[in-house]
């Protein structure tokens, strides 16, 4: 499997740096443990979308070999790319987005944010949480000032059927935790590769060699254990009962139907296997429909290795077609199955590139400009919002922010982006500072 680093040179093994590598590391037992208090109170909401699944392409994805394509710039800036023609009159996108562009109805693509945080560490806090980070931080900056969009998802719609409320594949965001939120609200990290024969996710099934009969005769055995009298059974409190309950919730886990249906990506049918893409990227694209058809209601898709400084094009004319063949078969099959529209579908990075191709045929950071995709949860299909000026600098029309990124995103949940939060020490904080959502994209 490969792996990727951006410039800063931090792998996806970095995330074991984070501060939460403990809560996540820890497996099921120990995140439903964190998760007790959480499930009895998380209230319903209305909205159109049930479930996001963010597409998260780390490093920051070219707008202009994307959704912005610049043909009557400059050869230095429009690149080596050409511009095709989308389902919609007028609207092109770039050479290798031929699926993406067939499905255009379906699409909101919003050319139009920008911001002022042009590195890692930075524009990921912006753009996963719609915060600015309190404090300058450098490139390669782990940090979390604010709790993330999967997170705040979790905390306000909580789990069902024995599955975490929010899904990180295959590693965390460097901003996609929690904060003050608590650890219960961290993403499940699946690492393991579903495109794998032998491909399980840990603490979900039986381990190897542990057949149902004996896992049944070993948690019965457990229970008669658990008949004996503790010295301490009669006081309020006692750790050993909280403990005994929290792995109950495991072992139900474990005899979930409906985990154990989940991701058991081995049940589909080869040919819509192989039209998600027989890789990495499109075999986990297909486990977050799984998940979302179970009901998870936060699903993030961490594709790294999109910082291109150099090598652009040899490396996209690899990585681009594939990617274009994942998300428009996402968006298909979601649309297939009934689920579109209360399943939104997110595409986007921490900013986009620069105008000028640099010496190594690469593009460098770039905020003033960026593209975001959208489809689903009753998003108005069809439309371009905003633009950049002809050679891509900035975006000049419908100028929007992170925030305005964010409010979208947890209106579409039925999450108020307007509300108070209250840090463990009562100190009172906005959700999203600006809570105005993206009207084209409200329907």
């Amino acid at each position: 499997m490969a792996t990727y680093a951006n410039c800063e040179g931090h792998s996806r093994r970095d995330c074991l740096k984070l501060g939460l590598s403990a809560a996540l590391g820890a497996g099921f037992v120990d995140l439903l443990r964190l998760q007790g208090k959480a499930s009895s109170s998380a209230a319903a909401l209305n909205g159109p979308a049930k479930s996001c699944i963010l597409v998260w392409l780390d490093g920051g994805p070219t707008h202009y070999e994307t959704f912005d394509p610049k043909p009557t710039a400059p050869a230095e800036i429009r690149g080596e790319y050409r511009p095709i023609s989308t389902k919609l009159e007028g609207v092109h996108f770039s050479q290798h987005l031929t699926r993406l562009a067939g499905i255009a109805d379906k699409l909101a693509v919003v050319r139009s944010v920008r911001h002022n945080q042009g590195n890692h560490g930075a524009g990921n806090h912006y753009m996963m949480t719609g915060a600015p980070p309190r404090i300058p931080v450098g490139c390669g900056a782990f940090v979390s000032f604010h709790p993330s969009l999967g997170s705040t998802t979790a905390a306000m719609r909580g789990h069902k059927n024995g599955l975490p409320a929010y899904f990180s594949m295959p590693r965390m965001s460097r901003s996609g935790g929690p904060n003050f939120l608590g650890a219960q609200y961290a993403p499940f990290v699946v690492p393991d590769d579903p495109n794998r024969d032998n491909f399980r996710v840990r603490d979900v099934a039986l381990p190897k060699g542990l057949e149902e009969g004996r896992f049944e005769h070993r948690r019965d055995l457990r229970e008669l254990v658990d008949r004996l009298p503790r010295i301490r059974d009669k006081v309020a409190g006692d750790p050993a009962l909280a403990l005994d309950e929290y792995y109950q919730q495991g072992y139900d886990l474990m005899g979930s139907a409906e985990a154990q249906k989940a991701f058991r990506i081995s049940d589909e049918k080869d040919e819509v296997r192989e039209r998600y893409g027989r890789d990495s990227f499109g075999q986990r694209a297909l486990l977050a429909r799984r998940l979302v058809e179970a009901g998870v209601p936060f699903v993030t898709l961490y594709e790294g290795g999109w910082d291109h400084h150099r090598g652009l094009f040899k490396a996209l004319d690899k990585r681009l077609p594939k990617f274009d063949n994942t998300v428009a078969t996402l968006i298909e099959d979601l649309d297939e199955r009934g689920m579109l529209e209360s399943t939104l579908v997110v595409v986007l990075g921490e900013f986009g590139r620069t105008p000028k191709i640099n010496k190594d045929a690469g593009r460098d950071h770039w905020s003033n400009a960026m593209s975001i995709m959208f489809a689903g949860a009753k998003t108005p299909g069809g439309q371009v919002i905003g633009a950049t000026d002809p050679q891509g600098y900035s975006a000049v029309d419908r100028v929007l922010s992170p925030e305005n990124f964010a409010s979208t995103v947890y209106s579409k949940l039925g999450i108020d982006p307007g509300q108070i939060l209250y840090t463990p020490q009562g100190r009172p904080t906005h959700l999203v500072s600006d809570p105005t959502p993206i009207a084209e994209l409200m329907g």
